[in-house]
């Protein structure tokens, strides 16, 4: 019996420490100093060339794929549309409607995620959570994503996102954001 208290012990501290150290314990106020200072409307503009990859839960990359997005602002609100290509062939379109609200807060609405999204710009990091229902062909299931876009000084973004079921991470993506026409300069 002290075995398995102290097992348990164990397997809770672990948790409690990934918490506390991982990716989830990263929080806007990290990085409020950090420049260069993201804007919306001026960093989610015009065409935006991306690629990355997804992990599954074993930590292996599971997809790759190529997006075209593309951000225009009206006044009060702007429309990401992205159209991403994996290497299976297959293709998937989403176009978010992003409202801006006060102290860097935003929220987000797309057709597949429940609800809305919130979000948060912090220096130079958004950071925005949602559930997302997966397309039919990736199996329909709801999951609860945290999503980090870390601006670097050349303009390119780093987006890093947590999927997770049940509490439990079932997927990683890791991809990159870049304005089209510095594309087509490199």
């Amino acid at each position: 019996m002290t075995e398995f208290l102290i097992l348990l012990a164990l397997i809770a501290a672990f948790f409690l420490l990934r918490r506390r150290f991982g990716f989830r314990a990263q929080s806007p106020e990290d990085y409020a100093e950090t420049l260069p200072h993201i804007d919306l409307r001026q960093h989610l503009n015009g065409p935006i060339d991306c690629e990355g990859a997804i992990f599954g839960p074993t930590g292996r990359v599971t997809s790759r794929f190529v997006a075209r997005m593309d951000g225009r602002w009206t006044n009060t609100t702007g429309t990401l549309t992205e159209g991403f290509t994996y290497d299976s062939g297959t293709t998937q379109s989403r176009e978010w409607t992003l409202y801006p609200g006060q102290n860097g807060n935003f929220t987000a609405t797309a057709p597949d995620i429940i609800g809305t999204a919130e979000g948060v710009v912090s220096g130079a990091t958004i950071r925005m959570t949602y559930r997302i229902r997966l397309p039919q062909n990736a199996g329909g299931y709801v999951l609860d994503v945290t999503d980090w876009l870390y601006l670097t000084s050349n303009g390119v973004m780093v987006n890093r996102s947590e999927m997770r079921k049940f509490g439990i991470k079932v997927a990683e993506l890791v991809a990159t954001m870049r304005p089209a026409d510095m594309s087509a300069a490199a």
